[in-house]
């Protein structure tokens, strides 16, 4: 059996009242705390719902993953925690700053490595001085000191990503937005990648909500796997990974945590087929 604890949010008809996610224990104030969100694009006939009824929340501290079929309003609610767009219904709240992190790592082409990582000190004001050690101990920590100068184009995929983390993390924010970060890198680059993304929210003692398709790595990385419902995206069930890290993406304990995610996915998508 897989060690994990699953609790259902969405049964039945859509009328039905969905129990309330776990959250904080009492007297904790959320990290991120949705409520009753909801988003629509366009108007009348051409509106389309992409968020209904959205209630959760994030424990300060907490790696949650949030997982679903294509379409179902994953980015969209990253974007909404993040402040890029407004709910269309509910309330949102986050507790400090957030540093929004995508699939693809976005570089400014024509600054060196040590440029893009920089820049994200440079619009917080660090001193300079302050910043050269900065930027310095960030790309020792993602192993790319040695490649301070070079320019984006010079890097691989998985360096390009690491940058793009360091820079993330230079920006000193207390809640980081993962937007499937790794989803486009090899099996091989992601699974270290994860050590390093687990190493550094350990060591900065972040509040993480990663946003992916690939159940095995929401299983490897999450203290809790929230699964959304096809469009509109709903909280239909929410997963408790209790298997104690580290983890690796290939043991058994991660392949069940999947195969159970998967099957209420796989699910979901029937019931909405």
């Amino acid at each position: 059996m897989p060690d994990v604890t699953t609790s259902p949010s969405e049964v039945g008809a859509a009328d039905a009242p969905a129990p309330p996610i776990a959250g904080p224990p009492s007297g904790t104030t959320p990290a991120v705390a949705l409520r009753g969100v909801g988003k629509v694009f366009g108007a009348g006939r051409d509106a389309v719902v992409a968020l209904e009824r959205i209630d959760l929340e994030v424990r300060p501290g907490e790696m949650l993953c949030v997982v679903g079929a294509s379409g179902c309003g994953k980015s969209t609610l990253l974007n909404l925690v993040a402040g890029l767009d407004g709910a269309t219904a509910g309330d949102v709240a986050v507790q400090g700053r957030t540093a929004l992190m995508f699939q693809d790592a976005a570089l400014f082409p024509w600054l060196s490595v040590a440029g893009n990582v920089d820049l994200a000190l440079k619009l917080r004001k660090v001193p300079k001085a302050e910043r050269r050690e900065r930027v310095r101990s960030l790309l020792e920590i993602v192993r790319l000191e040695a490649f301070a100068d070079r320019q984006p184009h010079e890097l691989s995929g998985g360096m390009r990503q690491r940058v793009a983390l360091a820079r993330a993390f230079a920006q000193d924010a207390d809640v980081l937005l993962m937007d499937e970060p790794f989803g486009a890198l090899d099996a091989m680059t992601r699974d270290l990648l994860h050590d390093e993304l687990e190493d550094l929210w350990h060591r900065r003692e972040l509040t993480v909500l990663f946003v992916t398709h690939n159940v095995r790595e929401a299983a490897r990385l999450g203290d809790r796997i929230v699964v959304l419902t096809s469009r509109p995206g709903r909280v239909t069930a929410e997963v408790e990974v209790t298997h104690p890290r580290p983890r690796r993406i290939d043991s058994p304990e991660v392949a069940d945590i999947a195969a159970h995610v998967t099957d209420l996915l796989r699910e979901e998508v029937r019931r909405h087929a």
